[in-house]
């Protein structure tokens, strides 16, 4: 068995090398030429972490990485030429080399030395040639191409080089049922937001504003609502009740309750590992927490199941076919041997894998691209909407997608949450090895097998019960109500499992409360129906491999009202709501205080069996304890 392992191991390590030494990958032999070195505090043997290392071919972004904890830097497969050498990070002067000649063959190093400064005015010190270099600066020789870069200076500050992105959410506001009755939007479970915002609270720092998207903090817990019991997917279920943070609104409720289906009914896998291995990729935040993702996925692979792995950075590559699950071992192998290093080609790494996914297509299987990147691409197609556009394309061959965020700093939340939304799947952020346990663990199937696609929601309220009402979040899925009966309008997907939330905030017919302030109509005047209806809500969705959508209708009454103690889902689910608008500083939030959230979930919490309630909790007392400083 040990020859067996070691004879597999040898294979697979010669056939990775060989994709990686002609696609630029970070094997370090026989590549055109290297560039590593350490970066280190001035005047001292202490190596920076995380620092930022761009090379420049004239004015344009040829490669960068981030030292690793060790302060180290490395680029591989870099064509020769002249470059520019850029080094960062916070608290420190930025550094700048210009015009070096780096020939073929070689490997170079090269360390750099950045001083700590304090003080106001920006400014950058640039160093232009390698004979200023010497006359500047101190300089060791190691095989002819080692130095040593120092720089001092005066009045000069340090830039944050934090580069995430974050779509602007722009909070849906409140809409006169008397002009527009009808609201329309796409489900989402995706969960990235919640993972995202805690990985900032875990640092005592809140959160960017546009970071907080409140149906994906919703939607991150699991809500006691009652299987299907007929023919469709899931369940629907819907409260009314008062309003936690305004006594005088009500808060209507909306749960989804997906099928849990057996693992032994769920169709055989076909899985693309699509992995990001350029050089952003090399904090122990993201790569080595990739590996380690993996692995518990591949752990719960059936003999039904198979995987592919696709890797990108200067280029894509196959580094291992598709492979039967029974072979955990030689895909574990083909993890362990990737490191980070080069520039990042998502748009490439995208095309190879839903092509490696079609040609192992299995008919009414479970066929996805697992996308793991800190989102960060920077050469061939690499902006949103190039992005969006290629996704688009590609959910047509009847693949899913699902994006795992990684890693901190230069995060593009933008951009995944953008690619997520175009293709048929799922967005998650992995902060740490215990999400990855829970994404690929107690929910694989509900994050891997998806038994309702295209999923959109139509609500029309009645005027004489509701005069005004406001969907909470989903801003980045509201749709145009004539997309509702159009199947060609993609929407979000529901896993085995899954629950789905939305909350509308509402203000009660006869309420004096004017939120719009409107002219009325001339022309035209609005004729009610007698009801005790408060509303209808219709739900279109798809079976998985089919293209045309089934239509579910429901109702509710008034007498539905929960004029005593709301469920414990509806608790929970307002305070995770109230957090959301708290941490975005909402012109909604009315009454809302982090006193009364963890008031109102300490209230609902529930088992908490896996303790994620407890944790959010536990978050919110973090928020109590920053807004005191």
């Amino acid at each position: 068995m040990r020859t067996l392992k070691l004879t597999i191991r040898k294979n697979l390590t010669r056939s990775v090398v060989m994709v990686c030494l002609l696609l630029g990958f970070s094997f370090k032999s026989d590549l055109p030429l290297c560039i590593t070195g350490y970066v280190y505090e001035s005047g001292s043997t202490n190596t920076i972490a995380n620092a930022k290392v761009k090379l420049y071919s004239g004015n344009t972004l040829y490669a960068h990485t981030t030292t690793n904890q060790s302060g180290k830097y490395e680029f591989y497969g870099i064509i020769a030429g002249n470059y520019n050498i850029e080094i960062s990070a916070p608290g420190f002067i930025i550094c700048k080399q210009n015009s070096v000649l780096y020939s073929s063959g070689k490997v170079i190093n090269k360390d750099f030395y950045l001083v700590r400064t304090q003080v106001t005015d920006s400014m950058t010190t640039t160093v232009t040639s390698l004979a200023e270099i010497e006359a500047k600066m101190s300089l060791e020789i190691n095989d002819g191409s080692y130095s040593n870069v120092f720089m001092t200076t005066k009045d000069i500050s340090y830039e944050q080089f934090n580069t995430e992105s974050y779509d602007v959410i722009k909070e849906n506001n409140y809409k006169m049922v008397d002009d527009e009755p009808l609201s329309t939007f796409s489900i989402d479970v995706d969960r990235a937001s919640y993972a995202n915002v805690r990985r900032f609270l875990n640092q005592n720092i809140f959160p960017p504003k546009d970071a907080v998207r409140i149906e994906e903090m919703i939607n991150y817990f699991d809500y006691n609502y009652p299987q299907p019991t007929n023919a469709d997917p899931f369940s629907v279920n819907m409260e009314v009740a008062e309003c936690p943070w305004n006594k005088d609104h009500q808060l209507v409720l909306v749960g989804l309750q997906g099928e849990q289906v057996k693992t032994e009914n769920i169709p055989a896998g076909n899985f693309v590992f699509l992995l990001d291995v350029s050089g952003s990729m090399s904090d122990a935040n993201k790569l080595p927490l990739v590996k380690q993702s993996m692995k518990i996925l591949i752990d719960k692979l059936r003999p039904i199941d198979r995987v592919a792995i696709v890797v990108y950075a200067g280029a894509a590559g196959l580094v291992l076919p598709s492979t039967s699950g029974t072979q955990k071992e030689k895909i574990i192998a083909a993890l362990e041997i990737l490191q980070a290093g080069g520039s990042t080609a998502g748009g490439e790494g995208i095309n190879l894998a839903y092509k490696i996914a079609k040609e192992n297509f299995i008919l009414g299987g479970n066929n996805r691209v697992i996308l793991a990147t800190d989102g960060d691409f920077n050469i061939g197609q690499s902006s949103d909407a190039e992005m969006v556009r290629l996704i688009e394309e590609k959910r047509k061959d009847g693949v899913f997608l699902t994006i795992l965020g990684y890693g901190m700093g230069n995060y593009k939340d933008s951009k995944m949450e953008n690619m997520s939304n175009a293709g048929n799947g799922n967005y998650a952020y992995i902060d740490n090895i215990l999400e990855a346990k829970k994404m690929f663990g107690q929910e694989l199937w509900g994050t891997l097998y998806t038994i309702a696609k295209d999923v959109k929601i139509q609500i029309e309220f009645n005027p004489a019960k509701v005069k005004a009402y406001r969907l909470v979040g989903y801003e980045n899925r509201i749709l145009n109500r004539e997309d509702f009966n159009n199947d060609k309008v993609d929407a979000g997907d529901i896993g085995s499992g899954h629950s789905v939330t939305a909350l509308y905030e509402i203000i009660p017919a006869g309420s004096a409360e004017i939120p719009n302030d409107v002219d009325p109509l001339i022309y035209q005047k609005n004729v009610s129906i007698k009801s005790n209806d408060i509303m209808t809500i219709k739900l279109r969705y798809k079976r998985p491999n089919e293209d045309v959508s089934l239509l579910i209708t429901h109702k509710l009454e008034d007498k539905d009202n929960n004029k005593g103690t709301p469920s414990e889902n509806l608790r929970f689910a307002s305070a995770v709501a109230e957090f959301g608008m708290l941490l975005r500083n909402s012109e909604f939030k009315g009454t809302s205080s982090y006193q009364h959230v963890v008031q109102q979930a300490n209230a609902s919490k529930g088992s908490d069996v896996n303790g994620y309630r407890s944790e959010f909790i536990r978050l919110v007392e973090i928020c109590m304890l920053l807004a005191n400083k």
